[in-house]
């Protein structure tokens, strides 16, 4: 918890911007690690795998590339996940059950809010300004696109991997827990989103941080709320494959794996608090919100400044 608490609390080094060659060989490991891992998926979901890839390299070839534009980046993400949500469902013709139709649903529902909200945000922001990085090089812009469809993959393993089963497993007391859980973290991340959706569109606050209300207890709320909806539904496929003896269903656990790792190491935290450094990193506030509030774990807030002050200068003077 100390490290989920504290990290990021210091502003990142400046570097050099990347030469062409640079840009290239991220591009070709970028893409490399994103195939073989879609191809490893592949042995166990095909179809899904193939849809994925499909789509997001068909909307990246037909208006990413040729514009140098993410404008359909977010929207496309939510339209290959239902595509393959729905896939899943319709590849075998089964009787469904509760458990694999509440998963699909909430995987649409999730989609549907997640999706409308980045599209709404770029349409108001006109660009996404983690892509300026990227655009340059097109197959470093590639690569966004390469990942996405691993992203989708990875995501859907919980809800996929139950479709493909017949699913005789009876709901049980942790498949309840799950699905509270599920509805808890969707609750945290709509909240913190449309907070902060609505304090950049108030005018009043263009060239200030938010640290009000979910934002209070935690630096990334809407991540928290991302990663253990994800938990919950791994928890619920893991559950029903440990009944059924069907080791695959394990497999689930990939999900929220890959989306912390995304979320945390990749191109989540380090990408928003380095743009978060660059704009407010000599303000003394901003310093004081990056130090004393929990990273990912919604905690109590950072205490006042001043008070913090003092407290800080208290302790400097009894260590003298």
């Amino acid at each position: 918890f100390t490290m989920c608490k504290n990290t990021a609390a210091a502003p990142p080094a400046a570097g050099r911007e990347p030469t062409m060659a640079a840009m290239y060989a991220k591009g070709a490991l970028v893409n490399g690690i994103g195939a073989s891992l879609l191809y490893a998926l592949s042995l166990a979901i095909p179809e899904a795998v193939v849809l994925a890839v499909t789509l997001q390299l068909a909307v990246f070839l037909a208006h990413g590339l040729p514009n140098r534009s993410e404008e359909f980046y977010d929207i496309s993400g939510s339209v290959t996940h239902f595509v393959v949500v729905a896939g899943s469902l319709g590849a075998h013709q089964r009787i469904r059950t509760p458990r694999q139709l509440l998963m699909a649903l909430a995987s649409t529902v999730w989609m549907t809010r997640l999706g409308t909200f980045l599209y709404l945000r770029i349409s108001k922001d006109k660009k996404d300004e983690r892509f300026d990085a990227l655009k340059p090089c097109w197959l470093t812009f590639m690569g966004a696109w390469t990942l996405q469809a691993l992203w989708v993959s990875l995501v859907q393993l919980p809800t996929v991997l139950i479709n493909t089963i017949d699913d005789t497993a009876p709901l049980s007391w942790i498949d309840y827990v799950c699905g509270a859980a599920w509805v808890t973290a969707f609750i945290i991340e709509f909240r913190a989103d449309v907070e902060k959706f609505s304090f950049r569109s108030d005018p009043a606050n263009r060239h200030k941080f938010i640290s009000t209300g979910l934002w209070s207890l935690c630096r990334q709320p809407n991540y928290f709320g991302e990663i253990l909806m994800w938990v919950a539904m791994a928890a619920a496929t893991s559950a029903a494959g440990v009944t059924l003896g069907d080791l695959r269903l394990q497999l689930a656990w990939l999900s929220p794996a890959f989306t912390a790792t995304l979320l945390l190491k990749v191109s989540g935290v380090p990408m928003v608090e380095k743009a978060g450094w660059k704009k407010w990193g000599d303000d003394a506030a901003y310093q004081h919100y990056m130090k004393h509030t929990s990273m990912l774990i919604p905690w109590w807030p950072a205490p006042p400044l001043a008070a913090s002050a003092a407290k800080d200068a208290c302790a400097k003077t009894q260590m003298m």
